[in-house]
């Protein structure tokens, strides 16, 4: 048996492209190809249908595929088990979530890893989008909100929300709103994600307020939006977890303190797997409680 020419199918099957499977392993398509059909002739059955546009497995394929797996993460679990307590952590990390997010949070604790642990290398993808983990060879993302992948482990980091942010010379000019409804008589740039013509806000008493807007600026990159209020332009909903720095140096104001939105949980997300790999659980255990404290639902 070629265990070499199984975990290339296994991986085929995983990322649905011969091309994708090439490229994560780090080899050439023409042996990625080679060695499944190597296995092929070996089993003597088809286990792909390959097409210029599909990569079908057949049902032999999916038998074997579902096997294979099992075993595969076996000896996963089995090398990463034996690998844990030897040495320190290495290999590439990556390191997937939202560019707000991840440019607010990652920066310090990415640094404080590859200090501490100089084998490690880290890639970080910023995308606004699901990254599908498995597929594209991620190992591990920060999302926020109610996760709908089950088959996925996730480790609550805490809480992520929005509040009202403006400059001081904005507030100096235009005047501070002591209540949403007096957003409407002010310029509010819109996080289009959260709608473009409103604004839900919730305080400490569970009470909710809808605030009509007709701004003059919508976009869907929160650091522009973020920009454009350092600059004056206006009045935003920012998640307050990226306007730390400028907070404390009064450059943001955040404004109606009782007002935010709705609570939204951030989390790791990582593919299940038995023995968590020496440089994913290096890396959780220094950014998590660095994490947790930024995360904390310490105001209304």
């Amino acid at each position: 048996m070629d265990l070499n020419e199984v975990a290339i199918f296994v991986k085929v099957v995983q990322v649905g492209s011969f091309h994708q499977a090439a490229k994560q392993l780090d080899m050439p398509n023409s042996t990625v190809s080679a060695k499944v059909s190597s296995l092929e002739k070996r089993l003597g059955v088809t286990l792909l249908h390959r097409t210029t546009r599909k990569l079908q497995v057949t049902e032999a394929g999916q038998a074997f595929f579902n096997r294979s797996l099992n075993a595969i993460q076996e000896l996963q679990g089995a090398e990463e088990e034996v690998t844990s307590n030897q040495g320190e952590p290495q290999g590439l990390l990556r390191i997937t979530a939202p560019s707000a997010l991840g440019s607010s949070l990652l920066p310090d604790v990415v640094a404080k890893c590859l200090s501490k642990y100089p084998k490690i290398q880290v890639e970080l993808i910023f995308a606004d989008r699901i990254v599908d983990l498995i597929s594209e060879g991620v190992d591990l993302a920060i999302r926020a909100g109610e996760l709908s992948d089950s088959s996925l482990v996730a480790k609550k980091l805490g809480v992520g929300y929005f509040a009202p942010f403006a400059s001081a010379s904005y507030l100096k000019n235009h005047g501070t709103p002591l209540h949403p409804k007096e957003l409407r008589e002010h310029s509010c740039l819109q996080f289009s994600p959260l709608g473009k013509e409103k604004w839900e806000l919730v305080n400490k008493n569970k009470n909710k307020v809808t605030v009509s807007l007709s701004g003059r600026l919508i976009a869907d990159d929160l650091n522009v939006i973020k920009d454009l209020v350092l600059a004056g332009e206006g009045i935003a909903l920012l998640p307050t977890f990226i306007c730390e720095m400028e907070t404390k140096k009064n450059k943001l104001v955040r404004i109606l303190p009782d007002w935010r939105s709705d609570v939204r949980p951030i989390s790791f997300v990582y593919p299940p797997q038995k023995f968590v790999n020496p440089k994913l659980k290096a890396f959780m255990n220094l950014a998590i409680d660095d994490l947790k404290e930024r995360l904390k639902d310490n105001e209304i």
